[in-house]
């Protein structure tokens, strides 16, 4: 059944001893690696009958003819042409298997841009995507498992196999009186979000708030079933010195807060933590010490549109679907946005996003400030851009269904380790339009794909440029999105789609690191270990 076993590092490729006389269960022999010095590995698995179907992530089975991805929580099972069933005994890793070659599975572990991380390095502007530094320490070697008929598959939601909705809000624009209005909204339509607050009241705007300020009303947030992060200390950016003295010396203002969240540039921020005055050691402590487990990577999955909500469905996030969502829009509205996610989503490119930026400012500074001198950088980035752009029109037909990189993989919440800390890192899906992210076709395509989504929002958000935003005058809610939460809510009512906390959710998945399974003389699964997971059988 299986002709060879081999694991792929980087210094090369060793074949792995195993018995092809065992009927149920084959043991990965990784007495020859040291797993501890690799920082990402590979598992080829080479079968003498092909893959003929994926268990996908909205628990179907899928036919091969697509690329298919399963990551850590989504089922690793498989089922060869011959009929015969295969699963992991462990969750851990991603099992990858090509359209090409269906007779190979890669069982992978930290592949580059599945587990990303923005960092900032140098200037504020240059931005890197850094791969997530792991230790791997497995709860048993990695196995395969040829149960006689039955898999077992887990549930990502605590409502069994149902959709998950976890908004993540940052609050740079809360002023006492919207963050009244956010709660006894979000209170009438039974939502729970992860609500960004700014410790201390240090800002550009005397009306923003900030934990100092208003404590009373952030507590009543907490005290409704919300969970508060700091996103940041401060609105505003106080001195190099100062602004550490602040990250060392704060104090939690309650006991559970675990999440951080940058806010701009903060030099004490995780995504700049290798421009850092402090060691990696100290500054991990530091946040061990505040109760913070958990940290944001800095990316977003893409922007939610109408047809783009589900993080764990990579065929959202391409231009395709990106198109598909905005075809409502005037053609030159179009264009604009489909040439900012061709740079911002599909290259992910630092070098072509910064001459998207600088081509920006030097237009501004051509058209309204008049400066000539702006005119030959504009000229030599906007023709850099052009050539990069006009490429995937060129091929389209290739490029629009090609997901974007940092979005294939669906790095939705993995771990990181700074220093000899780990913490829980997590990816989310950039909301600001919440009359189409939100719409009933798009909670009813969660609902149908037991999709999820860690949304990326401002829900206080003023600026005019902002289309579907909550509030749609300082202190109204938007009649459409209005409709579209009491929508959700009935759904959460319903026990259709699961909404939790960030820490809720990742309270959860932790039990997707727990999962052990293994196979009795008679061919059928059992599982060695506790957990919280909610599980079913599949045949």
């Amino acid at each position: 059944m299986i002709k060879s076993i081999s694991v792929n590092t980087t210094s090369g490729k060793q074949n792995c001893i195993f018995d092809p006389n065992q009927k149920y269960k084959i043991n990965i022999d990784f007495s020859t690696i040291d797993l501890l010095k690799l920082n990402a590995f590979d598992i080829e698995i080479t079968f003498s009958s092909p893959v003929s179907q994926f268990r996908n992530h909205d628990y179907t089975w899928n036919n091969c003819n697509e690329d298919r991805i399963a990551n850590e929580y989504c089922p690793k099972i498989i089922k060869l042409q011959n009929g015969q069933l295969v699963q992991a005994n462990i969750n851990l890793g991603i099992w990858e298997v090509n359209k090409k070659n269906t007779n190979v599975l890669l069982w992978r572990f930290n592949p580059e841009f599945s587990k990303p991380i923005a960092t900032y390095l140098e200037d504020n502007n240059e931005k890197h995507i850094l791969q997530a530094v792991k230790r791997f320490v497995f709860p048993e070697n990695p196995a395969l498992l040829f149960p006689a008929s039955e898999a077992f598959e887990f549930s990502k939601s605590k409502i069994p196999f149902t959709a998950v909705a976890c908004f993540t809000d940052h609050c740079d624009f809360d002023t006492l009186e919207n963050l009244i209005l956010q709660r006894e909204f979000f209170k009438e339509n039974d939502v729970k979000t992860t609500k960004g607050f700014f410790l201390n009241h240090f800002s550009k705007r005397n009306d923003n708030a900030s934990f100092e300020n208003d404590k009373e009303e952030l507590i009543k947030w907490d005290n409704d079933g919300h969970e508060l992060f700091y996103h940041s200390l401060s609105q505003s950016i106080k001195d190099y010195q100062q602004s550490f003295e602040d990250f060392k010396n704060f104090n939690p203002p309650l006991e559970n807060i675990k999440v951080w969240i940058d806010h701009g540039f903060q030099p004490y921020n995780f995504s700049l933590i290798k421009n850092n005055i402090l060691s990696e050691d100290d500054y991990a402590n530091i946040l061990k010490e505040k109760h913070i487990n958990t940290l944001w990577n800095y990316i977003d999955s893409g922007t939610s549109t109408q047809g783009v909500i589900n993080q764990f469905n990579s065929s959202h996030f391409t231009l395709s679907s990106f198109l598909k969502g905005n075809k409502n829009l005037k053609f030159v509205k179009r264009l604009q946005l489909m040439i900012k996610n061709i740079i911002f989503h599909y290259y992910n490119d630092e070098n072509l996003i910064l001459k998207y930026k600088d081509t920006a400012g030097n237009f501004k500074r051509l058209v309204y400030q008049k400066k000539i001198k702006s005119l030959i950088p504009l000229t030599k980035n906007s023709f850099h851009l052009s050539l990069s752009v006009l490429s995937v029109f060129l091929f389209w037909k290739k490029a629009k269904n090609k997901p974007y990189k940092l979005a294939k993989y669906s790095p939705v919440l993995f771990k990181h380790r700074i220093a000899e800390k780990e913490f829980y890192v997590f990816q989310t899906l950039e909301m600001l339009d919440f009359q189409k992210s939100l719409s009933k076709e798009n909670l009813n395509t969660l609902i149908n794909e037991k999709g999820v989504f860690i949304a990326h929002t401002y829900f206080s958000v003023p600026l005019e440029y902002h289309k579907g935003k909550l509030f749609s005058t300082p202190d109204t809610i938007d009649q459409k999105v209005s409709e579209n939460f009491r929508y959700l809510g009935t759904k959460i009512k319903n026990k259709e789609i699961w909404n939790p906390t960030l820490s809720e959710l990742i309270e959860y998945w932790s039990g997707f690191e727990k999962i052990v399974l293994d196979i009795q003389s008679n061919g059928n699964l059992f599982l060695k270990t506790d957990t919280n997971l909610k599980m079913r059988q599949v045949t």
